[in-house]
């Protein structure tokens, strides 16, 4: 391991692209300050750790980040957003990452920024050219990377896995002959430790030295997971934007509109100059898929991926049918059920068409993906609440031929599955 004076800050340390920075930078022997939203994890995992939100106003501003960053030397921007609003979106790509190269002066740096977004008006395009601009104002080297994939997984390349894991059909946008040459993150972080200790001017590129169609990058994925052959469904491109769109709306990450359009275009990189001449250049797709066997967590996760959004929405209709009987369901319908309890019929009613509203609250946020963990929570405790009260009140719904209060455990179970399927860092 070779020793480095001064330390790197990597912004975005806790996504797919930052971990591996981190972690493939202290490797070679980078001191490394690992900055994010939430940095619990990266602390635990033995790194100094610079907590901040670059979407918070405070985030843009000089005096925030002076004082912050004593012993730094470098800087790798590995932080991007690529659906969110427009003051999201410009905050993290422009306005806190000046804010940072101003703080600390004369710095070398590397910004991973993205292939294509010349050809694009979308906002986290337009975003990324004005980080760019300020980055190579400041010295700090664009580094516009192609598709990225790795071990792991996360975002784009989860989708890619679990697309190709599909049990009958492998989906692609369109015919699937759009053009790829996919990088693998670790010599992605060959190239920006290469570039920190060398560094060049202008914008660079780095991809994979093989071209792939989307079609054969899907299929190569499904062979690695060992699943059998599967024919190729070819998507209507419209069909792709509307499931597109849908995910917005839900907020489903990489299912969403941006997403569709870079699958539509296909993601080719021409490496640069400086990264042809690394002494490692960049392995082609099939070269590093087939260098280490899958796992069973990566057939597993390939498979679960999907059913994360298929389970919100499962859970969405049962919330929301729950509220609309809470509300509407005659009170001569349900209040037999606790006769003899005590609880006075007028307060029976009014409890049920209150927990009727929360119900319909709840259905809304699973809907829209607000705070997903959170809800999980929300949804444990309502689920506890209802089987505390009614076994109180009426224990022998436990005794109800086609299950009753008894069906309130699988549900939990549900519950807990997508808390564990939601928390992706």
């Amino acid at each position: 391991m070779s020793g480095h004076s001064g330390k790197v800050l990597i912004l975005g340390a806790d996504g797919f692209i930052g971990r591996h920075l981190a972690f493939g930078l202290r490797a070679a022997g980078w001191p490394v300050v690992a900055s994010a939203r939430r940095c619990g994890r990266l602390a635990r995992m033995g790194f100094e750790t610079l907590e901040a939100d670059l979407a918070a106003p405070e985030a843009a501003t000089v005096d925030f980040w002076q004082g912050r960053l004593a012993g730094v030397s470098h800087v790798v921007n590995a932080a991007g957003v690529l659906s969110a609003s427009e003051g999201v979106s410009e905050a993290v790509h422009v306005r806190a990452p000046a804010a940072v190269y101003e703080a600390l002066g004369d710095v070398r740096g590397v910004l991973i920024s993205a292939v294509g977004i010349d050809d694009s008006e979308t906002g986290f395009a337009r975003h990324r050219r004005e980080g760019e601009a300020v980055a190579l104002a400041h010295g700090i080297v664009p580094l516009r990377a192609g598709l990225v994939l790795g071990e792991t997984s996360y975002g784009g390349s989860s989708l890619a896995r679990a697309l190709a894991a599909l049990p009958f059909v492998v989906p692609v946008v369109g015919k699937g002959a759009q053009p790829f040459n996919p990088v693998h993150v670790a010599d992605l972080t060959r190239a920006v430790a290469h570039l920190l200790a060398h560094p060049v001017e202008g914008v660079q590129e780095i991809g994979g030295r093989q071209v792939v169609t989307q079609a054969e990058m899907l299929q190569g994925l499904r062979r690695w997971l060992g699943l059998s052959a599967v024919p190729v469904l070819r998507l209507p491109v419209w069909l792709c934007r509307g499931m597109g769109r849908i995910g917005d709306a839900m907020r489903l990450g990489p299912i969403s509109l941006t997403a569709v359009r870079q699958l539509e275009a296909g993601v080719l990189a021409e490496p640069s100059a400086a990264v042809r001449e690394m002494p490692e250049a960049p392995r082609g797709f099939s070269e590093f898929v087939n260098a280490r066997p899958a796992g069973t967590q990566d057939l597993w996760h390939a498979r679960l991926y999907l059913m994360r959004p298929v389970l919100r929405v499962v859970l969405a209709v049962l919330w929301l049918a729950s509220g609309l009987i809470g509300l509407f369901l005659p009170a001569a319908e349900f209040l037999p059920l606790i006769a003899g309890s005590g609880v006075p019929d007028w307060l029976a009613v009014a409890f049920a068409r209150l927990v009727g509203v929360a119900d319909l609250a709840i259905a809304g946020a699973l809907l829209r993906g607000w705070r997903p963990r959170l809800m999980a929570g929300v949804q444990a405790a309502m689920v506890l609440g209802y089987t505390v009260a009614f076994s109180v009140l009426a224990p022998l719904l436990w005794l109800l031929p086609l299950g009753g209060l008894l069906k309130n455990l699988p549900v939990l179970a549900l519950i807990a599955v997508v808390a564990v399927l939601e928390d992706e860092r």
